[in-house]
């Protein structure tokens, strides 16, 4: 299992369009993904989920893969999250 942790640079943080996003970018992986903020985490693979964790811009996440593929989903989706997805 790898990990990261990302500043979220999206304006609307991660909500519906932008946990859309997310989640479809992490269903193209093997690995199993997850996604936390605070001491709460979430199935990456999840838009209500996601949305459940209430991220804003600015807010520190945390992304674990555990899989075949876990680096490439790791460096994908920490770009993904590092860009504007409003």
């Amino acid at each position: 299992m790898s990990e990261r942790t990302v500043i979220l640079a999206s304006t609307s943080g991660l909500h519906a369009r932008p946990a859309a996003v997310f989640v479809q970018k992490a269903k193209g992986f093997q690995s199993q993904i997850s996604l936390s903020k605070n001491d709460k985490t979430v199935n990456g693979k999840s838009i209500l989920s996601i949305i459940s964790l209430g991220a804003l811009q600015g807010d520190e996440v945390t992304i674990k893969a555990s899989g075949a593929d876990e680096e490439n989903a790791l460096s994908d989706l920490t770009t993904l999250l590092e860009q504007d997805l409003g």
